[in-house]
């Protein structure tokens, strides 16, 4: 199984959907996350109950930017929001991994990777990684947080450094989004060549 990880505003997201058009089963671990934070979540009284009961709309689902506002406020914050919903986004991760139609091709896109120690469970490791301008512009301008929650985002994640420490193979996504998918796709050839083998 392959593990795709990187910062916030790196570019991870445009490579896994090239690998998708490649034929890669992908589970998004942000994406499970969602759903399993949908209403009558087991998770959503846990949450309520550290951060807020206003994290719940009246109708009880989740205003997730309140949540964020909180948990991502200092690396205290985020652990106690990991403890509560990784060990069910692990569950129904290994659910949907379990259930591809091909092992090799079995690809978990999960941004803490490094912070949730799972680098025991992969073959091959692909970290994609972009200067820190460059992922605060995108943060900034295409999923319009301030500038602040970006740094604070990014201040709770792994460095560059460890994560080169423990990638197979580093993306460098310091150039145009046609280059970015061009070394997606070279990546992902070498990674069925590397299963074929």
């Amino acid at each position: 199984m392959i593990g795709l990880s990187g910062g916030i505003g790196s570019g991870k997201s445009t490579v896994a959907a090239v690998w998708r058009e490649l034929g890669a089963t992908v589970v998004d671990a942000d994406q499970v996350a969602r759903d399993v934070m949908q209403l009558g979540s087991p998770a959503l009284p846990a949450l309520s109950a550290a951060f807020g009961e206003d994290i719940l709309y009246n109708d009880g689902s989740l205003n997730r930017s309140l949540l964020a506002e909180r948990a991502f406020v200092d690396a205290e914050h985020t652990e106690q929001l990991n403890d509560i919903v990784q060990p069910i986004i692990a569950a129904r991760a290994q659910e949907l991994l379990a259930a591809a139609p091909s092992p090799r091709r079995a690809v978990y896109d999960v941004p803490l990777l490094i912070e949730h120690h799972l680098e025991s469970q992969f073959d091959h490791i692909v970290m994609v990684l972009a200067p820190i301008e460059q992922r605060l512009e995108r943060l900034t301008q295409q999923r319009h947080l301030s500038e602040d929650d970006a740094r604070a985002r990014m201040a709770q994640q792994a460095t560059d450094d460890q994560r080169r420490t423990i990638a197979d193979i580093v993306i460098d996504n310091n150039g145009t989004l046609a280059e970015l998918r061009k070394r997606a796709s070279d990546v992902w050839h070498y990674l069925e060549s590397c299963s074929s083998a």
